[in-house]
Formats: C-alpha cells, sequence, structure tokens
C-alpha cells in the first residue's frame, strides 16, 4: 500500500503533518476522522521508486498543459493524450516523468496523485487543481488555468529580469573599471609623490588612494579569498531554515525595492488563492497552498494565522489586516468580497491590479536606478583623478 503524507487541523484548529499508510485517498480520510483530524492537502509521500529529475521550465511547463487539455477537450482519452504529449516533450526530464505518469495511470493510480511524486516538475498548485478538476469533471478547465497561470508567472519573472539587467551590467561594469584604475594606474603615480610625501605635503585624497592601491596589490589573494569564503558562507546560510528568513525579511524591509517585493508576493499569494477557489478547491487548503506560492516566508505565516481564524469560522481579511503586510485596498476588497461571496473572482482582480501598479513602480525605479549608478561611478572616478592631478598640479606651480 501506498504512503500519503498529509496536513491536517485538530479540533483546536493547530497544524499537524504526518504519513498515514493506506490503500487509497478514501481510506487517508476515515483514518484522519478517526483521529479527530480535519485534512486540508493530502498527497502521494515521496518514494525511491520516484524518478530523480531535474526541475523543468515554467514555459514548458505551461506548454505542456495546454497541450494536454486541448487534446481532453477534442474528446482523447487521457491515457492516449499523455502518450501524445510525453512524445512530443522537447526535455528529456519531462519526456521520462511523462512516460511513467502514463504507466501509472494504467495502473490504475489517480493521475494527481501521480504528480506529487514528481514535485520538481508539477507544484503544489498543479497537483490540488488537477484533484479538483478530476474530482469535479472539469479537468480540461483546470489544465487549462494552470497553463495560464504558469504562463502569467513566467511574464512576470521575465520582466523583473529585464528591468533589472542594464543596472547590474552597469554595476558590473563600474566595478570592473574601478579596479583595473586603482591596481594598475595608480601605483605608476607612486615615484612622482614620493617627495611630497616626504614633505608632508601630499594631499590627504591622495595618501589615501594610494595606501588602498597598496593595499589591494599587496592582498589581493586574501581580499579574494576572503570573498570567496564569504559568499560560500553566505550560500550555505541562506540555504537554511534561519537564512531562508533572514532572506526574505531582508526582501520587504530594504529601502526603495522592499514595497515592490512584497507587493509582488501579495499578488502571487492573490492569483493562486483567487485560481485555486475558482477551480472549486476549498478554501482552507487554497490558504495552505497560496501562502507557500507567496514566495516568502513572513507573508506565508501570516497567512497561516490567518487560516486558523478561518477554522475558526471568523473571516479572512480581519487577520490579514492585522499583520501589517497586506495593503489597506487590497483588505477593504478581500471584506467585501467574502460579504459578497465573490472571493475567487476578487482575488485574481487584485493580482492583475497589484502586478500593473508594481510594474509601473519598478519601471520607474529602474530608470532612477541607471542614472544613479552612473553618478555613482562618475563620482568615484573623479575622485581617483582629482586624487591624482592635485599634487601634480601644486607642484608644477611651486617649479
Amino acid at each position: 500500500m501506498p504512503d500519503y503524507a498529509y496536513v491536517a487541523r485538530d479540533m483546536s484548529g493547530h497544524r499537524k503533518v504526518g504519513v498515514l499508510t493506506a490503500n487509497n485517498q478514501r481510506d487517508v480520510l476515515t483514518q484522519l476522522d478517526s483521529l479527530a483530524l480535519m485534512p486540508v492537502e493530502i498527497k502521494v509521500a515521496q518514494d525511491s521508486s520516484s524518478i530523480r529529475t531535474k526541475r523543468v521550465g515554467g514555459q514548458v511547463m505551461a506548454n505542456t498543459y495546454n497541450q494536454l487539455a486541448a487534446l481532453l477537450r477534442s474528446g482523447v482519452p487521457l491515457l492516449r493524450a499523455l502518450t501524445v504529449v510525453s512524445s512530443q516533450a522537447s526535455k528529456p526530464a519531462l519526456k521520462a516523468v511523462l512516460e511513467d505518469v502514463k504507466l501509472r495511470v494504467e495502473d490504475g493510480e489517480p493521475l494527481p496523485n501521480v504528480m506529487a511524486r514528481y514535485p520538481r516538475v508539477f507544484n503544489d498548485m498543479a497537483v490540488n487543481m488537477v484533484r479538483a478538476g478530476t474530482e469535479g469533471g472539469f479537468l480540461e478547465d483546470a489544465l487549462e488555468r494552470i497553463a495560464a497561470f504558469t504562463e502569467q508567472q513566467e511574464d512576470m519573472k521575465g520582466r523583473a529580469a529585464g528591468a533589472l539587467a542594464y543596472p547590474i551590467f552597469l554595476a558590473c561594469v563600474g566595478t570592473a573599471v574601478v579596479s583595473v584604475l586603482v591596481i594598475f594606474f595608480v601605483p605608476k603615480f607612486e615615484p612622482l609623490f614620493k617627495s611630497l610625501r616626504d614633505k608632508g605635503e601630499l594631499p590627504a585624497a591622495t595618501d589615501l588612494l594610494l595606501g588602498f592601491s597598496a593595499f589591494l596589490q599587496s592582498y589581493w589573494m586574501v581580499i579574494i579569498g576572503a570573498i570567496v569564503v564569504g559568499i560560500v558562507s553566505l550560500i550555505s546560510f541562506l540555504r537554511s531554515d534561519n537564512g531562508k528568513y533572514w532572506l526574505d525579511w531582508m526582501k520587504i524591509k530594504m529601502p526603495m525595492f522592499g514595497n515592490i517585493f512584497l507587493s509582488l508576493a501579495v499578488a502571487r499569494f492573490c492569483r493562486v488563492l483567487g485560481t485555486l477557489l475558482e477551480n472549486g478547491v476549498p478554501i482552507l487548503r487554497s490558504l495552505d497552498i497560496s501562502r507557500m506560492a507567496a514566495g516568502n516566508r513572513i507573508l506565508s505565516a501570516s497567512i497561516e494565522k490567518a487560516s486558523e481564524n478561518i477554522t475558526a469560522g471568523e473571516k479572512l481579511a480581519a487577520p490579514l489586516a492585522a499583520s501589517g503586510h497586506f495593503p489597506n485596498q487590497v483588505v477593504e476588497m478581500i471584506s467585501v468580497a467574502e460579504e459578497s461571496n465573490s472571493l475567487d473572482t476578487v482575488m485574481v482582480q487584485i493580482s492583475d491590479s497589484l502586478e500593473r501598479t508594481t510594474f509601473r513602480r519598478m519601471d520607474i525605479m529602474v530608470r532612477l536606478l541607471e542614472p544613479l549608478m552612473l553618478l555613482i561611478m562618475a563620482g568615484i572616478v573623479f575622485f581617483i583623478v582629482l586624487a591624482l592631478m592635485v599634487p601634480l598640479l601644486s607642484s608644477a606651480g611651486t617649479v
């Protein structure tokens, strides 16, 4: 019998996680009921028979979902549709997964349970939406919604990366130019300034620049080693739970870009929650999935507290407002949506509005960042040139 990983809540609303062995999900529900637990999520636990796969790109997965939805909508049986899609898969890893999915479904295992075996290919949102679509008889619609959401997320990532590409390029080029000037150009002036230094007439800026250049020349290996060790230590720290929590905190607290990161996280949460609710996924399970999809642990913790209020029969808007991470406008729209029983539609509208506003703000910030970085680079180069030219002009005037 397969093992099923579950997320549930007890009578007090506390979150419980565990693994049960059962013939199917119905048996798992029976066991959870005997334990006085309310199921939030049930999925097949990972086992050693699962294929070790690489992560598949979002756009590739969006195309796969669209192809499968089109085949099913045309009346092609599921097994035949999986065979066609796997034969057309462009990535070997995806092809292997789809072939295994087809074989397991052919053996009688439900499609969402098989998908849950490959979290690096099918995320929780896709698995739960497929499960809802399978149980509710709207699998084609569920697959199309997954594809649309995945494409939208990939477009958002691409726009963010494109907006930051030029400022990052400027930073790299500026660092390289300044390093070459300080390490190779500045030392050539050392003999010219020796007499001024002996007399105590060397300007402080020039003395500082020459000292910094000499330090880089003498200890460049130590500096590079320290940078490498620092990067490795930072990466190791960021991979830990404390490091991930700290990074998420920094993202929403940093100057200038903190509000952008927070708004994008809120938009992701709203879009996933609205999409899941539209596909018939229960509110508690939808909240549990969407809070992880937000991509920020600080925000996720606030949403988890809000879901506890839902378990107690309260509204969603009040605890979200109390967290301080949701804009007042968003909270008010959620409150009105709860009253009118239109939370699924309104959450997607909130996401659209937040993304439009955030990308406009991001465009403005990037446009301001580019001239700011150019001014910083020009200021550093001007300081270097001025520090070298002032003693030269002073010596020429004295002569």
